[in-house]
């Protein structure tokens, strides 16, 4: 008996929060939110239960702490000081993009709580941004807010997306269809989806069309009165 609580505590002053994070994120990477669970991270870990909850309490916790990481070093890693703030707005949104994109689950994570620490690294990344291309104070508040939802929106939709098809699949070969599906429309109640169907739908970049939206987002709280 002496053994055994003994060996238990090894493992427990062995494993630190920082490595449950880590396989808590190769467990939503694969599996999705649904697949994490206590025991499916015990036995990842090759521990107990007890031992995780000594670090984490609840999967709540766990989730927001993986999302927090995922965020962090999105913004650590694809965030390049320089010295135009509307050039650091396009990088914090590029990784954050990035970073949904290879973690979906991080975009359902971000819509839970507008409180938690990932949210907030995003607004204070754009927020001082923002502050820095000169944008006058009654309008940062609704200007970040616009940015950060944009950013949030359209990544989060992205990572679904992708999520509806099999990850085989040939997306120029995808689109195409789609596009062949859209030409055959009625021009007289479709006019705009008619025309940009087989002419840009399948040659488009999601990425920089994201970008695209970003730019044009800027220009509008830039040349606010």
């Amino acid at each position: 008996m002496t053994t055994k609580t003994q060996r238990t505590e090894r493992r427990t002053d062995a494993l630190s929060k920082e490595r449950i994070v880590e396989a808590a994120i190769e467990i939503l990477d694969t599996g999705g939110e649904s697949a994490l669970t206590f025991r499916a991270l015990a036995a990842r870990l090759a521990t107990g239960a007890g031992a995780i909850y000594w670090h984490v309490a609840n999967k709540n916790e766990l989730l927001a702490a993986a999302g927090d990481d995922v965020i962090a070093r999105a913004m650590t890693t694809d965030m390049t000081s320089g010295p135009e703030p509307r050039e650091e707005i396009r990088a914090i949104a590029r990784g954050v993009f990035d970073a949904i994109d290879a973690h979906p689950w991080v975009g359902t994570q971000l819509a839970r709580e507008p409180w938690q620490s990932a949210l907030l690294q995003i607004f204070e990344g754009i927020g001082g941004r923002l502050q820095a291309l000169g944008v006058p104070e009654r309008s940062l508040f609704d200007s970040a807010s616009v940015l950060v939802n944009y950013i949030l929106g359209v990544a989060g939709q992205n990572a679904g997306n992708a999520r509806l098809v099999a990850p085989e699949t040939d997306r120029s070969a995808f689109l195409t269809t789609v596009a062949a599906r859209w030409a055959e429309l009625d021009p007289a109640e479709y006019p705009f989806m008619s025309q940009v169907a087989a002419a840009q739908l399948p040659g488009h970049d999601d990425r920089e069309q994201f970008l695209a939206g970003i730019d044009l987002i800027l220009t509008g709280i830039t040349a606010a009165p």
